[in-house]
């Protein structure tokens, strides 16, 4: 059994469409006919939909497969984050605090010490997590998603058990929040928000460290941090004290607890129309 998902974006100029498949195709590699075979059904789904070019991006543990072979061609343009940091939830709390780096040992106290209250949010708590949101998201200068997504994100998956929403509150204000999700024995911390007040009782330790504890609660062996730098490790261990740029200020956050630097094979395009796939690669030369 094999399957992909879909998604089209529209290219600029009246170029066309981009058809993207985010940590897909969901096939075995090792099946050659069976790839062909999915394949086949992209193309035309792809080409029905007037897609200039696919760009897939099939995840980790896949640096043995020749996307070549099969007609993709390495891509200048990644969407999801390359590489990210996993924790290894397999171990006892004790031995997962102990990796981490003494000052988040000691910031995740903090929270307890300085009384910060976590729970899990209900639907009516997604106003306040979105309103974290747009205060991390003013302050720091990154974008979020419209309100409506995460509402729609917390109906389709918190209900399930598929994932939740954790919310580190003092005095009835709430200071920060992660939407945490879990599927089968991996897990995912995507969103986070924390707000200026009250910073010295570090909500945002206080909130993830709770959301380890829920990934390992449901069984996850894996705890994905989701998104660092596209650098070695040596580079990232270099330079993250004197950069800020891009994913390289949140990499202080997520290297002081004390998982693994792994990345995926990144994205790969098959061209449909070669004029405008060269114009594609043109325009993101140019973007860099």
């Amino acid at each position: 059994m094999a399957g992909v998902q879909l998604l089209l974006r529209r290219l600029p100029l009246r170029l066309g469409w981009l058809a993207y498949a985010p940590y897909g195709p969901l096939v075995d590699w090792a099946d050659a006919g069976q790839v062909r075979a999915l394949r086949e059904a992209v193309d035309h789904a792809a080409r029905q939909h007037g897609a200039a070019l696919l760009k897939i991006e099939p995840g980790f543990g896949l640096e043995h497969v020749d996307f070549a072979a099969y007609g993709f061609r390495p891509s200048p343009q990644t969407v999801q984050p390359p590489r990210t940091i996993r924790l290894d939830l397999a171990a006892d709390e004790e031995t997962i605090l102990a990796r981490m780096n003494q000052g988040t040992r000691r910031n995740i106290r903090k929270s307890e010490k300085y009384e910060v209250e976590v729970r899990q949010g209900t639907r009516e708590d997604v106003a306040s997590f979105n309103a974290l949101l747009a205060e991390t998201g003013s302050r720091a200068e990154f974008g979020v998603h419209a309100p409506e997504y995460y509402r729609l994100a917390y109906d389709l998956f918190v209900p399930r058990g598929w994932a939740a929403l954790l919310l580190g509150s003092y005095a009835g204000q709430d200071l920060a929040g992660v939407m945490v999700f879990r599927l089968g024995r991996d897990a995912w911390y995507l969103y986070g928000a924390s707000s200026e007040r009250e910073r010295q009782r570090m909500a945002s330790y206080g909130v993830q460290w709770a959301g380890v504890r829920w990934a390992r609660a449901q069984g996850a062996a894996r705890y994905d941090l989701y998104g660092v730098p596209d650098a070695a490790p040596e580079t990232l261990e270099a330079q993250f004290e004197t950069r800020g740029d891009g994913l390289w200020g949140v990499y202080r956050f997520k290297r002081g607890w004390g998982g693994e630097v792994v990345r995926s094979v990144g994205a790969w395009d098959r061209v449909y129309n070669r004029l405008v796939y060269t114009a594609y690669r043109l325009a993101v030369s140019r973007s860099e």
